[in-house]
């Protein structure tokens, strides 16, 4: 059995390997302007993983010039001289047409992309150049792409799990265009979470124990790169009975939300990047107007984002580039006035969100106990001071804006993914954009359009629900829209972009009808059940007609029948009930008495209950033969089959989705590619420095010949000035040629340096190792078998083996040591360090085992046969032999202590190899 249980054992831990390779989580937030990525490994909390700088933030910019592809502050760097080739500001135009208010908008912002219209799908591509366009969600997957590279960077394991973070304000198309550009990115979406929803969470989890069963309410204002959203949340504790039994955990809801989606420090710094430009410009350096240079722009926007941090710490600053336009310099002092005199428009918008989260709430400032502040935008000193008007109170500034939504989506990863056990923290989510049903029904007036609302404003979610349809026979259609945004501003409604979502076509109804209907069946109509998930996507679960069939018992369950049911219960099988809804699954409205579906046509009830009633007085004469037939009441579901058409702008087709991820995939390969080569030059330009500088040195001079340093020196200048001519466009595979082999060339030399270095502290060690284990071997002899016969610990053979180990390797070392000394530096080395590493190792090998024997020593009690009167002698020595015997043992414990502590003193100067042959390891199972 040691064979299959060994193999068994190999296979559990590489299962117990690889899961635990794969539990490590990831967050995403990321935004118009900046990216944070958070994570969760075995081992490791909470954190945020750093990008190729050490940086907990990246910008979120992507370029692409000379086929090399860049991320981050390297993107940027391209941005100045080609802006056209730099994309920034991404995650605004996912799921838009060309005509969208936000692409418009875009467009004017950043007049140098060009930007075409999707013919097949409705939405936008950025045009390069003639052969390559990009779809947002093709930049979007590659952002994420990146942020799993610094994950899994951070965790040293691969990651594809994650919790994305996305605006409020995202309508279903957005949603839906940014799981598959995770999709394409090779991540599985645990959820995505409203960015406030992950701002409160993280705000929450550290403050548990001031909650309690009464709410408190805490209003968050984030006002970001370019929007702003005021988010009005309850925290309590709430019981809950999930596993069977009631816990209390805290819950966060969400009760109220107001946004603006085009205010944010975008908007300051274009408004400061324009007014830039235009005293520039009024200074008449060049007659070039540098409103018709996208790099100029570049270099404008950058200066002004500095211009605008710098403002809000100090009154005044100067604002300055070189070389702005033709070669001339820029330079300007602003002060913070004159940047507030730029933004008035944009100050009087500044209360709005708050007022429209206490309106979708209905309620009033007076319960909110701390308004908090998120976004770098919130720290302008005069909206700071616009909105404490606002509130009536002051502001909290005690959360880290920048990481709040990470670190509370990757919390909520943690608590998704299987391998982690975190503190239990509810959310509930809002609905932002009302959701209801539109379907056409036949009346006597003609045809009526009917609306049924499905999620209602502010409704709680993840939830389910359930519309009936009771008057259709035949097949229909019916739409899933939009409704009731009369609280949304003007401009905001037209943001949404097309109200109209979902067109779903059901088939089949009427055969469904015709097969289930008849005499003792009542329909229930046709019911389609809907689920808003956890990431706010609406989607169609199934469709059925549902069938109430009145049956007798008798005639249901015959003999056969029962014979059936038996078999049923015993394999565990059921009857066919209707199982009853989900405790989140709830119908979307009341059913009217106008709304009852038609029954087909049947007998008389009346009538009917007089023939039963004779039939039944006719049994009754004979009870005991015959049994009342008792009614019984069956449901039956039959699924309807639909099909879903989107109305406004749809996803990637399947078709379009492999060649997005193909575009990607090869753009992924050249980026590899282009790593391993700069990885390998720069590799083979750090060892030819490292080797010229080395032959200069005293160590690395002795230990080569003239003819091999000649050599070696000749090697690197070769390559040297083939980096700088040829070798300049060379590739990977050409760098890793040349490294291997100048190794190889210089391996014997750095060997012989390294040999000569590590020589004398290898031979300290074996020194101190011969010394202590004599003075083991001195105390070993002591427990011998010739010594003590009758209580001896080990046989004469193993002392003698470890005394003549000892001597041994003690002739052997001054031998070596006479041989090595009468080698020249620069020749093969007589006494190499692995021999001496193997000598200790197999003198520890047999200290070690004398030692483990020693420890686990037991003096043997001794019986002798007792007289009368030795009995009494016995007893009265008894004190005597268990201090004999507790001598014994102290003196054991004392050696070993001893031997292990001069061991230890052995390790710390070297650690010997422990590789140990199978012959000794025989040999010492006999012993």
């Amino acid at each position: 059995m040691r064979l299959p249980l060994a193999l068994l054992s190999v296979i559990l831990t590489a299962l117990s390997i690889q899961y635990a390779s794969s539990l490590a989580v990831m967050s995403v937030d990321l935004g118009s302007e900046w990216m944070k990525v958070g994570i969760v490994s075995p081992g490791v909390p909470m954190e945020i993983a750093l990008n190729k700088e050490s940086k907990r933030k990246t910008p979120a910019v992507i370029s692409f010039r000379d086929n090399a592809r860049l991320f981050g502050e390297d993107a940027q760097t391209v941005g100045l001289r080609f802006p056209k080739q730099a994309y920034a500001y991404i995650l605004d135009l996912l799921g838009k047409s060309i005509d969208h208010p936000l692409v418009k908008l875009y467009q004017k912002r950043f007049p140098y992309y060009e930007i075409v219209a999707d013919e097949e799908r409705g939405t936008i591509l950025f045009k390069q150049d003639d052969e390559t366009l990009f779809r947002p969600e093709e930049l979007i997957a590659q952002f994420l792409h990146k942020a799993k590279e610094f994950a899994e960077n951070g965790a040293q394991q691969p990651i594809t799990e994650c919790v994305l973070t996305v605006p409020g304000f995202f309508n279903q198309i957005e949603r839906k265009a940014l799981l598959q550009a995770a999709e394409l990115a090779g991540l599985r979406v645990l959820q995505l979470i409203n960015d406030y929803t992950a701002v409160a969470l993280n705000y929450g989890i550290f403050r548990t124990k001031t909650f309690n069963e009464t709410a408190q309410y805490v209003l968050f204002y984030d006002m970001g790169a370019s929007s702003t959203t005021a988010t009005l949340v309850s925290y309590q504790n709430i019981k809950t009975k999930e596993r069977g039994f009631v816990e209390t955990h805290p819950q966060v809801s969400v009760l109220g939300v107001g946004y603006d989606r085009t205010l944010g420090g975008l908007e300051l710094q274009l408004r400061l990047r324009d007014y830039l430009a235009k005293k520039f410009n009024e200074m008449k350096k060049t007659s070039n107007d540098v409103f018709e240079s996208p790099r100029a722009l570049a270099k404008l926007f950058k200066e002004a984002g500095r211009l605008k941090n710098v403002l809000s710490a100090n009154l005044e600053h100067y604002a300055q580039i070189e070389g702005l336009l033709d070669e001339q310099d820029f330079k300007l002092l602003v002060t913070r006035d004159v940047l507030e005199g730029l933004i008035p428009d944009l100050l009087e918008r500044v209360s709005n969100p708050v007022n429209q989260a206490l309106k979708t709430s209905h309620l009033t400032i007076d319960v909110v106990s701390q308004v908090v502040l998120v976004g770098a935008g919130t720290r302008v000193p005069k909206i700071q001071e616009i909105l404490q008007k606002t509130v009536d109170q002051e502001l909290a500034k005690n959360l880290n804006t920048d990481e709040a939504a990470a670190m509370g989506a990757v919390y909520k990863a943690a608590d998704l993914s299987t391998g982690f056990r975190v503190t239990k923290f509810l959310t509930k989510d809002a609905v932002l954009f009302p959701i209801q049903i539109v379907f056409q029904r036949d009346t006597k007036e003609g045809i009526k359009t009917v609306k049924r609302t499905l999620f209602g404003l502010m409704n709680p979610y993840p939830q389910k629900k359930i519309i009936t349809f009771n008057k259709h026979i035949d097949d229909f259609n019916f739409v899933t829209n939009y409704a009731d945004l009369d609280y949304l501003p003007a401009d905001e409604r037209l943001y949404l972009g097309a109200q109209n979502l979902t067109e779903y076509k059901l088939t089949g109804v009427a055969d469904a009808l015709k097969k289930n209907l008849g005499e003792n069946s009542e329909s229930k109509g046709i019911k389609a059940h809907f689920s808003l998930d956890e990431s706010g996507v609406l989607n169609l679960i199934n469709v059925e007609l549902v069938v109430e069939k009145t049956v007798d018992s008798l005639e249901e369950e015959g003999t056969l029948s029962k014979i059936g049911n038996t078999f049923s219960k015993l394999f565990g099988g059921k009857d066919k009930v209707e199982e009853p809804p989900q405790v989140d699954e709830k119908p979307a409205h009341e059913i009217h008495e106008d709304d009852k579906p038609e029954q087909p046509k049947t007998e008389n009830k009346s009538e009917k209950k007089e023939e039963q009633s004779s039939k039944n007085s006719t049994g009754n004469k004979n009870a005991t033969e015959t049994k009342e037939a008792i009614p019984k009441i069956v449901t039956h579901k039959e699924p309807i089959t639909f099909f879903e058409s989107f109305l406004s702008l749809s996803t990637l087709t399947k078709d379009q989705f492999e060649k997005s991820l193909e575009k990607i995939q090869k753009l992924d390969q050249v980026e590899r590619e282009l790593t391993r080569r700069a990885t390998a030059l720069n590799n083979l330009e750090s060892f030819v420095i490292d080797v010229q500088n080395k032959l200069y040195e005293d160590e690395y001079s002795v230990a080569a010949t003239e003819e091999e340093t000649e050599k070696i020196r000749q090697a690197c200048s070769e390559i040297s000035d083939w980096l700088y001519e040829d070798g300049s466009e060379a590739d990977a595979a050409t760098y890793e040629q040349k490294l291997d082999d100048l190794q190889a060339l210089t391996r014997e030399l750095f060997s012989r340096v390294w040999e000569h270095k590590e020589r004398p502290e290898a031979l300290k060690a074996l020194h101190s190792m011969l010394n202590h284990s004599s003075v083991f071997l001195k105390t070993a002899k002591n427990f011998t078998e010739s010594l003590n016969p009758e209580n001896f610990v080990f046989k004469d053979s193993e002392v003698d083996a470890l005394d003549k180990l000892i001597n041994t390797t003690t002739e052997w070392r001054d031998k070596m040591i006479k041989e090595q000394e009468a080698v020249k530096a620069y020749e093969s080395p007589k006494l190499s360090v692995k021999m001496l590493m193997d000598r200790m190792a197999a003198l520890d090998r047999e200290v070690k085992y004398l030692v483990n024997k020693l420890r686990n020593y037991r003096p043997k009690k001794i019986e002798k046969p007792q007289t009368e009167n030795a009995t009494k002698a016995d007893e009265g020595s008894a004190d005597n032999k268990q201090e004999s015997e507790v001598k014994i043992e102290a003196e054991v414990e004392e050696t070993i202590e001893k031997t292990a502590e001069k061991n230890e003193s052995k390790k710390e100067e070297i650690e010997p190899s422990t590789t140990e042959t199978d012959g000794q390891n025989d040999s010492h199972s006999e012993l």
